[in-house]
Order: structure tokens, then sequence, then C-alpha cells
């Protein structure tokens, strides 16, 4: 994979909480011209750009983020809501208070629900690795298969500590053949995402590495 093709695996991302509009629509515009796969954006700013941007722009929102501990009923009203204001992938943050006290069946029937929600649109789990036993991340790697998830992702940015190369390799022996992987957390420089990008994964989120390529290519 060439560093260029990199543009098109990336979720360009802005997520903090003092996110203004002046900075949503600089990420936005950086987008269109580089060619990312999407923009992955606060929900409160959905309707704002898709009304700016219309279909020239794949609109990417967080529910339940970044803890993941929101109500079930309450992450399914987000996604719906996200979908009506333009979105077209939801990544979602598991339960990991579920998880680590080994309520599996509870985090299931709460992703089926999500699932439910997201129709045909593109659904992303983010299972927050930093908090995880290798046990705990090869059941959800089950888990989101079985509820038929278009991706697993490693992190919210917002924990401990983000992606891991040993992380994506855990994945990829465990996720089903329909899942893929989105890496996620650190990931600043064009070396990182491009050792992701080989590792086998289909997206990848940063807010630092597409503007990084367009300078060193003058895009």
């Amino acid at each position: 994979m060439e560093e260029k093709d990199i543009l098109g695996l990336i979720d360009h991302t802005l997520l903090t909480a003092d996110a203004t509009w002046e900075g949503i629509v600089s990420l936005c515009d950086e987008a269109v011209k580089y060619g990312t796969a999407t923009v992955c954006i606060p929900p409160t700013y959905l309707k704002r750009v898709h009304d700016k941007y219309g279909d020239n722009l794949k609109l990417c929102t967080v529910i339940g983020f970044p803890l993941g501990y929101s109500c079930t009923e309450s992450k399914v009203v987000e996604a719906r809501v996200a979908i009506e204001d333009g979105a077209s992938e939801i990544d979602t943050v598991v339960n990991v208070s579920d998880v680590k006290n080994h309520r599996y069946d509870e985090v299931k029937k709460e992703l089926e629900e999500i699932r439910k929600a997201c129709g045909d649109k593109l659904l992303k789990v983010i299972i927050e690795t930093c908090y995880l036993t290798e046990e705990e991340k090869i059941e959800l790697c089950r888990i989101v298969t079985e509820v038929k998830a278009d991706y697993i992702k490693t992190s919210t940015g917002f924990g401990s500590k983000g992606a891991t190369l040993e992380d994506i390799e855990l994945f990829k022996k465990h996720i089903g053949p329909d899942v893929k992987i989105k890496a996620a957390g650190g990931i600043r420089t064009i070396e990182d995402a491009l050792a992701y990008a080989k590792a086998g994964c289909s997206r990848i989120g940063s807010s630092k590495v597409a503007p990084l390529i367009a300078a060193k290519y003058n895009l």
C-alpha cells in the first residue's frame, strides 16, 4: 500500500469537548479535499454538516461516547437521531462495565438493539481495549461477530491507551470473516497509519494523519 492510499481508510476525526463549528468546517473541508473515508464528528454537528456538504461527504458519529455506560434505550435513540441527521456510519461504545462484570448476554442484547436501529448503516463497535483482558477481548470478538456489526474498533481515544498492533493481530484471529477492523487512538504519524493498514485495518481513526499526508504530497 502507498502512503497516499491511506487517505481512503481514514475517518478524519474531531471529537473534543471544545470542538467549534469553525473547527468542524475546517475538518470537513480537509476531508473533501483529501478524499478521506468519512469525517467522524460529534452528533450535535451532524445536521449542520449534512445541510452544508450533502452527499459530498460521508458522516460518521459516536454514540454512548466515550464511556459506554449509557442505558441501551439512550444509545438506540442516539443512533436513530444520528441517522436522521445524516450519519451513514455509527461508532458505538460497548458497555465496558458489563464486560468487566462478564455480563456478556447483556452486552450482546444491547448491541443487537443498536444493530437493529442502524438498519443498513455501518455499525462499528468500540470495545476500548485498554480496559480489557485478553479473554474479554476474545469474547467481544465473538459477540461483535454474532450481532453482525460491520467493524470492531479498538478505542475511543479517550481511554488510558489507544490502538496496538498486538490487539489487531488478536482481532484477526477471533473475528468472523465479515467483520472489519478499525484502529483508533494515538495514531498520529504516517508511519503509524501505514503499519495499521498493513496489519489489516480497513479504517483508521485519526485527527492528524490526513493533513500530514496531504502536506507531504502537496495535495
